[in-house]
């Protein structure tokens, strides 16, 4: 299911800002800071203004749309996500960002958490961060 599907299945209208905010998402190769998505999405979308991109952000994260990530840098940013349980390795060096299908060697880990800490676990964020291919072939 696509965004609009999402969105739509869900009530929401498909607004001029929000096909903004995710046609900015949906060719960035790393994950891009809700400034970086309002001043990428002005060129798509003039009237564009910062709180519409953090409100459109919020909406989308929460239909599982756009996924929060960790930047090396310390900062979050967002990337579109494909449709079922994914998850992201960053580069640490350039910030692009790869997605890789969920695992269900998580879920057992998980229960091992469960049972030795006697916390219930509710969810979970797995990332991962390395160096893509091309900043490799740079270091060599």
């Amino acid at each position: 299911m696509g965004w609009e599907e999402s969105l739509s299945g869900s009530g929401y209208r498909i607004t001029e800002p929000r096909r903004a905010v995710m046609a900015v998402l949906e060719v960035a190769e790393g994950p891009l800071s809700p400034q970086d998505i309002h001043g990428r999405g002005e060129r798509i979308h003039p009237s564009l203004g910062l709180t519409t991109v953090y409100r459109a952000v919020a909406l989308l994260e929460d239909l599982g749309v756009i996924q929060r990530v960790h930047r090396s840098n310390g900062c979050q940013g967002y990337v579109a996500t494909s449709p079922g349980h994914r998850h992201h390795v960053v580069c640490q060096r350039c910030g692009r960002t790869a997605e890789f299908l969920g695992s269900e060697d998580v879920e057992s880990l998980i229960g091992e958490v469960e049972r030795s800490t006697r916390f219930q676990v509710h969810g979970h964020l797995l990332q991962l961060f390395g160096l893509c291919p091309d900043c490799r072939e740079e270091e060599k």
